[in-house]
């Protein structure tokens, strides 16, 4: 296996500790457990010291942007105020690194650092979901996709918020050194195996926004009742009301349609059966599905995944042997 090179993390002043704490995890630490050349891993000051981060820490760095020019890999971890300038030589030496062939790698926040290089324009990326209005309105000459875990252009890799980081790191590694590799640092880190770019960044849970007591006695009889076929018409007989004014009421309750909590509270019921239970079209009555394949096809389309590809994740025996296709 050829040698993966020299990773550059960015560091200074108002510095993200958790994102930099994943890119030292997965590139910085010794792996004994492999045969073969590790990635090596520097630390870049953008700025003279002392550098701060998050939580009250001082650290001290490897050199400056000097050490961009050396990188085959770059991690930019989220930025220390969305609204703060980026400097103008960090700016120029990422546009260097990227012409000579380096990859950048940002994490959350980093986006913006990279999108004011102008290296995303044309491009696809993401961000964590509460920055990615702000991301598109002020870079409109990036495609900011908000659905998604990270973007691979290739050569430019960004991840939405921070978990999601460790994700598009090992996406990394998967490409340097193989999905097995990727897996075993994840379980290392104790996680689940690395997630597919495309997985949803969350979905909505079918939770209560107002205390109304008739709703939320609906809702627990709904709860109750998911495997069952339920119309608008029967919620309003619960509640004696009105189909119109049980919209009114729900939507004022939810925030959502009687008819997008059913799907997410469906959704939310099959990923709980998807852990243990084996077979499709069990776990699809049981969670008010028509069928194994409408499941699939609602899964597919507000997850971000296939049930199986869930299950292999998330599953009582998941993790263990890895992912080789989205079924």
């Amino acid at each position: 296996m050829r040698d993966p090179g020299l990773v550059v993390t960015l560091a200074y002043d108002g510095l993200c500790t958790f994102e930099f704490g994943i890119a030292v995890e997965i590139f910085g630490l010794a792996r004994p457990e492999f045969d073969f050349p590790w990635y090596r891993h520097q630390v870049a000051a953008i700025e003279p010291g002392p550098l701060r981060a998050a939580g009250g820490l001082t650290f001290a760095v490897d050199g400056g942007l000097d050490l961009l020019a050396q990188a085959q890999t770059i991690v930019i971890p989220g930025w220390r105020d969305r609204n703060a300038a980026v400097p103008e030589d960090l700016l120029a030496a990422l546009r260097a690194a990227h012409e000579r062939g380096a990859r950048i790698v940002s994490i959350c926040s980093g986006v913006f650092v990279l999108a004011a290089s102008g290296l995303l324009d044309g491009l696809k990326a993401t961000t964590h979901w509460r920055y990615c209005a702000e991301l598109q309105a002020r870079y409109p000459q990036v495609a900011v996709d908000a659905s998604v875990l990270y973007v691979d252009n290739g050569r430019l890799i960004c991840s939405a918020g921070s978990a999601a980081g460790i994700d598009a790191c090992l996406h990394l590694v998967a490409r340097d050194c193989g999905q097995a590799v990727a897996n075993r640092v994840g379980q290392r880190l104790v996680m689940a195996p690395q997630r597919s770019g495309g997985q949803a960044q969350f979905i909505e849970q079918p939770v209560i926004h107002s205390p109304r007591r008739d709703v939320a006695a609906l809702l627990d009889w709904l709860q109750a009742r998911l495997h069952e076929p339920l119309s608008v018409a029967q919620m309003a007989d619960f509640l004696a009301v009105s189909q119109r004014t049980l919209l009114r009421r729900f939507h004022e309750a939810t925030g959502i349609s009687p008819k997008g909590w059913l799907l997410q509270a469906r959704l939310q019921r099959a990923r709980e059966l998807l852990t243990h239970e084996r077979d499709m079209q069990r776990v699809a009555e049981a969670s008010g599905f028509a069928s194994a394949e409408s499941l699939r096809s609602a899964f597919r389309q507000h997850v971000g995944v296939s049930p199986a590809v869930y299950r292999r994740r998330f599953g009582q025996n998941g993790g263990k042997a890895g992912i080789t296709s989205a079924l």
